[in-house]
């Protein structure tokens, strides 16, 4: 597959590009389909994704189900590593903690960011952090993700 970066970056210059290019990501990986997502932003080393306050993401108590939140933060850590690694690496997750510090009542942003770029020499566990912001711009959740890198098997 293209780099997912670069086909955003093609994407977003067209009248909803954005949301095109986030229903073929969720096509790729259909679970990711239930909270339906919209990439706001996606380079190397960081990536947004919003999620709307709606039922479909509900919890009993009428707000962001952590759960939802959750699949917001493995699908921005996911996709930006994608778009950052070298092309000679991959990943799996292998864990996530996450931490939630106030209910999510809002539209959501998670957003997953690394300091620096990943070597290509890099093998074994790297932690991606991940906040979700509310629409005030306060910390909801904060996740982070463990993801084992290891050499690209050839051909």
């Amino acid at each position: 597959m293209a780099n997912p970066a670069q086909l955003f970056a093609q994407a977003r210059r067209y009248p909803l590009g954005t949301r095109l290019f986030s229903r073929l990501v969720t096509a790729r990986a259909p679970y990711f389909a239930s909270i339906w997502p919209l990439f706001r932003e996606l380079r190397a080393n960081h990536c947004e994704v919003f999620v709307r306050n709606q039922r479909r993401v509900h919890n009993h108590l009428g707000t962001v189900n952590a759960m939802a939140m959750c699949s917001m933060c493995e699908l921005a850590a996911g996709t930006m590593l994608e778009s950052s690694l070298p092309p000679n690496l991959r990943w799996i997750p292998r864990g996530m903690t996450t931490r939630y510090l106030k209910k999510a009542e809002t539209d959501l942003i998670a957003t997953a960011a690394l300091s620096e770029p990943v070597r290509a020499d890099f093998s074994g566990d790297l932690i991606v952090p991940v906040q979700v912001r509310d629409t005030a711009g306060a910390v909801v959740m904060e996740a982070d993700i463990r993801m084992y890198l290891s050499p690209r098997k050839p051909g």
